[in-house]
């Protein structure tokens, strides 16, 4: 029997050791997804992803694989009737990238040096601290630090950068999540669900000013 688990185990360890490689991270072109910036997405998300209007999200420093999976969502998958995300403009936009565009996209975005917004409401700072930090317990709403960290500047691949985002955009973002109108995470439509506009606003204004 010690003999049969020996070679067992030697076995294992020769699959593991002859296994093939992890796959290598698609190559990207941040020349061309330049060009897509400049050409499509400079008038509503400003130069190198820096937008002016509260209304349009930052871009600049965004996880790659986050601005990747959005732009995907926009578009209506295989089997399904609507997109994750519903919103006219991006769906246009979205629908003429190509995979490898919106790959390229996503690259130059992320390396782009971010020009965080400000909190402004000083009535709501208290609030909207303490729901990031802390949560409301009372509420099952869990801190929003846990996922994005500290700092606003998330996690990659796994949770996006808020930190220094417009406060208007990242309330809409929370409405949009609890009318269901954008679809693309579970956790933040339960999360979300809980919140009053109130607690949207202030935790939102707060992470404007997360450096």
């Amino acid at each position: 029997m010690q003999k049969i688990a020996t070679l067992v185990t030697f076995s294992l360890f020769a699959v593991s050791i002859f296994a093939a490689p992890p796959s290598e991270p698609p190559k990207v072109d941040l020349k061309n997804g330049e060009k897509i910036a400049s050409q499509q997405c400079l008038a509503c998300h400003g130069a190198e992803g820096n937008s002016s209007a509260g209304i349009y999200p930052k871009l600049a420093a965004q996880h790659a694989d986050y601005n990747y999976k959005q732009l995907t969502n926009f578009k209506v998958q295989q089997g399904s009737e609507v997109a994750l995300r519903q919103n006219g403009i991006m769906a246009g936009f979205a629908a003429a990238l190509s995979e490898q565009d919106m790959r390229d996209l996503a690259a130059y975005y992320e390396i782009q040096t971010l020009k965080p917004s400000v909190a402004t409401n000083k009535e709501l700072l208290e609030l909207g601290q303490t729901i990031y930090r802390a949560g409301i317990a009372d509420k099952k709403v869990p801190a929003c630090a846990g996922c994005h960290s500290p700092n606003g500047a998330g996690v990659p691949a796994q949770y996006p950068r808020v930190g220094g985002q417009h406060a208007e955009y990242t309330e809409s973002q929370l409405k949009a999540f609890r009318d269901g109108t954008r679809k693309n995470s579970e956790q933040m439509t339960a999360i979300s669900a809980r919140l009053s506009d109130q607690e949207m606003k202030a935790v939102a204004d707060y992470i404007a000013g997360l450096r």
